[in-house]
């Protein structure tokens, strides 16, 4: 075979920004931007097959519904179906008055001119006009100079001013994006968006959005907020211009290059729902908005049903939500490895305990439940688990709060399924090993309660008089004690022979209201010094602490 080069050497590292002073890196953001869903456009334009005028109805409701006040609806001179939708759009009337549709243009007469057509009648719009402007494109695509691609930019702000002014009713609002900005000579940009904003005469009630598009990612987002703050800083008639964002994310790191990007004077974001988009996507709208939830600011977009939010996606794009997806993924608030399950689960009872609202539980960034997700999806079991995990469940699913060292006993029985199985283990499963391993609501077992009675000696000593079967056979027998729970082990031993010895004793309420049932827990040691656990549960509370002596006493006989 031929000797290959190493690939390194076919690449060059991307020129860092010259920004003496940069101030970036110690901002916060503090409010969020404006956010334009490209969903309709930029997304819908990289699946395999387009949306048709249903699935792109029913995305546009989606995105209202959310909150967004700026859709990108499409790129009506793309064709029949773009055009349609989009006119369409408009005649029905279903555009709220607070949200402004945008449609996208190349800077060509021909291209403008339909894009203010197919928006005809419309309250209120935004165009959205772009040209290339980096090296690879000019030299390569174009075959261009500096001067020549300044032109098409100007010649394009031109027709965009001169098709408003034939449309007077519509309120109209211009976004410019030099193409490619993330990859261009960065003065190079200024300088034609600072041609652009001469044409079109922004003010500051009425300003440009200058949108700087990280078409292909290049560099790593530090550069990329470096570009941002440039551009801010040396802009002419800054106040008059909207900075907004387009990131994609070639390198993973979009998300991150839209966070540095405010921090670095940006105003408006442009994405798509969980970042679909072209190549590896676009900048994901759901994780920027709900990240800043995690900061304390409110995004202003509406996620609290991200389940349904996802439905609608994966229907329109034919694409699914990846499992690992940040919010929305089906496994991103799900903990396997025991160690995260402990410390979740400790983490959810402190949270109950605390007197604010503040979130402070461990391997959760957000409260699931502020996406509408439940609780009982937070841990699953699986071979990898630890005890806390199968304790969450049984907590969370039937009520019981086994003491630690139950736990610890019981994880063996948990394990030896999950290794049996090769699978998760859902609460099923889980409730039916805990069951079998205490003998709790089985049947037929060694010994069953059929009815028993407690009185009390004159002497202040507790008698147990009632019916046990063993092995299906019942038997009168009755024992002595100081309290219900020694007088059933008394009984145990002076009918059966079978030695127990109380070690701990705990119990507690399944539940509120008056029927609410009890749930005893019981550690003991047998004859020949193992620990045993039982578990009673019923109506009345003492009858469940005589279920958990039986509970230990068929252990025991399981153990001989």
């Amino acid at each position: 075979m031929p000797m290959l080069s190493e690939p390194s050497r076919k690449y060059r590292a991307f020129p860092q920004i010259d920004l003496p002073n940069r101030q970036w890196p110690s901002q916060t953001i503090t409010a969020p931007p404006r956010w334009l869903s490209t969903d309709l456009r930029d997304g819908n334009q990289a699946i395999v097959d387009p949306m048709d005028s249903v699935k792109k109805n029913r995305f546009f409701d989606l995105l209202v519904e959310i909150g967004l006040k700026e859709i990108e609806v499409g790129f009506p001179s793309a064709g029949a179906t773009e055009f349609d939708f989009i006119s369409g759009l408009v005649r029905s009337g279903r555009i709220p008055e607070d949200v402004f549709v945008q449609v996208l243009t190349q800077s060509r007469e021909d291209l403008i001119r339909t894009s203010f057509e197919s928006l005809a009648g419309a309250r209120q719009a935004i165009v959205h006009l772009y040209n290339a402007v980096s090296p690879a494109w000019r030299d390569i695509v174009f075959r261009m100079s500096k001067d020549e691609v300044r032109q098409i930019a100007v010649d394009g702000a031109k027709v965009l001013r001169d098709e408003a002014g034939r449309r007077p009713d519509t309120d109209w609002h211009f976004e410019y994006s030099p193409e490619t900005f993330s990859t261009a000579e960065i003065d190079f940009s200024i300088e034609v968006c600072e041609a652009v904003m001469d044409v079109l005469a922004p003010t500051p009630d009425h300003p440009i959005i200058l949108n700087l598009p990280a078409t292909v990612e290049a560099a790593t987002p530090n550069v990329y907020a470096d570009q941002i703050e440039y551009f801010c800083r040396n802009l002419p008639n800054r106040e008059s211009a909207v900075i907004s964002l387009h990131t994609h994310n070639d390198r993973g790191t979009g998300v991150a290059a839209a966070e540095l990007g405010l921090m670095a004077g940006a105003d408006r974001v442009e994405g798509c729902l969980f970042g679909n988009g072209e190549r590896t996507g676009n900048c994901c709208l759901v994780t920027v908005a709900l990240n800043m939830y995690t900061q304390g600011v409110d995004p202003g977009l509406d996620f609290s049903d991200i389940d349904r939010v996802i439905e609608t996606v994966e229907y329109c794009n034919q694409i699914p939500v990846h499992e690992r997806h940040p919010y929305g993924g089906e496994l991103v608030f799900t903990a396997f490895s025991g160690s995260h399950q402990d410390a979740i689960k400790k983490g959810f009872e402190a949270n109950e305990k605390q007197n604010d609202e503040h979130w402070r539980v461990p391997y959760l960034p957000i409260d699931p439940a502020d996406l509408g997700r439940s609780y009982e999806a937070v841990i699953r079991v699986n071979s990898q688990s630890g005890k806390g995990g199968f304790a969450w469940v049984l907590e969370k699913d039937q009520g019981l709060k086994l003491p630690k060292k139950m736990q610890a006993d019981f994880s063996k029985a948990v394990q030896n399924m999950a290794d049996d199985l090769g699978r998760e283990l859902n609460a099923t499963d889980i409730w039916d090993a805990f069951r079998k391993t205490y003998h709790v609501q089985t049947h037929p077992k060694h010994f069953q309660l059929v009815d028993y009675e407690e009185t009390r000696a004159s002497d202040g000593t507790r008698i147990f008089a009632g019916t046990i079967a063993v092995e299906g056979q019942e038997q009168r027998v009755s024992g002595r004690g100081n309290g219900l729970i020694s007088s059933v082990v008394s009984t145990i031993e002076d009918a059966f022979g079978l030695h127990l010895e109380i070690c701990d004793y705990t119990e507690h309420a399944l539940g509120t209201g008056r029927d609410a049932r009890a749930a005893a827990y019981l550690e003991c040691r047998d004859g020949a010094g193992n620990t045993i656990w039982g578990c009673g549960i019923d109506e009345d509370v003492a009858t469940a602490s005589v279920r958990a002596v039986l509970s230990a006493a068929n252990s025991a006989v399981g153990k001989g």
